[in-house]
């Protein structure tokens, strides 16, 4: 009996996790990189403000 409600607890967090990701546009990708190649601020900060993991960045 656990395994319907576990398919509905997996869709549920499916859910939440397809709704809460965000999408970058081309320009938000573009700009974030270009700020980052100016140096004005280290690319941890960058991160941080931009609230991206470093690895993201750099990928």
């Amino acid at each position: 009996m656990e395994t319907p409600k576990k398919k509905s607890t997996e869709k549920f967090v499916k859910d939440i996790r397809k709704h809460t990701r965000r999408i970058f546009t081309s320009e938000q990708k573009i700009l974030i990189v270009m700020e980052g190649l100016r140096a004005e601020i280290s690319v941890a900060e960058l991160c941080r403000k931009h609230n991206i993991a470093q690895s993201q960045f750099y990928s």
